[in-house]
């Protein structure tokens, strides 16, 4: 059973006027749309289509390159404060992981270790979910050939899964779809080995238009 995000509403802000909703996308390099010569994203992607539908949505998209959960715990709060002012229908979208996974010369052998990664998420979502509703968005995969990464991105996409359902934290995992994805693959596969172009960011906002908390966040029968 899909669990829906507390807070979320839809009515509209008045009579004949449509819904107001603002929404902060925090996260990664993937977050951001790198790769996409669109300049859109699955953000971007996912945004747009929530307009067409009718839903007066103002997108904001908080993704930095090679962000760790680390970094991420460091800045949200006073990016999407300032964004996100009392009395409006504001909402937080989490995504993140990959660049905690990476490669590093640490004792651990990744840029942050898997226990900091989870209790870091943990705290991101603790918070940010008593002040607003808040989805999370698990971490794709990148080139087939980062086997070994790739294993490690998977096991903290498991990982985030009970995190997120002990915070009552609507969680969309995407890593095993977008691995069987043929497009997502060759597409990260022919630009930097991790993010996609078009089509393949397409595929990633695909995922997210069809989960059934996201069309009720937006309006979407």
């Amino acid at each position: 059973m899909t669990t829906m995000p507390r807070g979320t509403h839809n009515g509209p802000a008045g009579a004949g006027q449509p819904h107001q909703m603002r929404i902060c996308f925090i996260g990664d390099s993937f977050v951001a749309g790198a790769g996409d010569s669109a300049c859109l994203g699955w953000v971007g992607r996912v945004a747009a289509a929530a307009r067409g539908r009718g839903l007066d949505l103002t997108a904001y998209n908080l993704g930095v390159r090679r962000d760790t959960t680390r970094d991420i715990a460091e800045r949200w709060i006073a990016e999407s404060r300032t964004r996100l002012p009392d009395g409006i229908d504001g909402r937080l979208v989490f995504s993140f992981g990959v660049n905690d996974r990476t490669d590093a010369a640490t004792p651990f052998g990744t840029r942050i270790a898997m226990a900091e990664s989870l209790a870091n998420a943990e705290a991101i979502l603790r918070v940010a979910s008593a002040r607003r509703p808040v989805l999370m968005i698990g971490p794709p995969p990148i080139a087939a050939g980062e086997a070994d990464t790739n294993l490690r991105i998977r096991a903290l996409s498991d990982a985030l899964a009970p995190v997120c359902h002990h915070l009552d934290v609507p969680w969309l995992p995407v890593f095993d779809a977008l691995a069987a994805d043929p497009v997502w693959m060759a597409e990260v596969a022919a630009g930097d080995g991790a993010h996609p172009d078009a089509a393949g960011y397409g595929r990633f906002a695909g995922l997210v238009e069809a989960w059934p908390v996201w069309r009720h966040w937006t309006g979407q029968a």
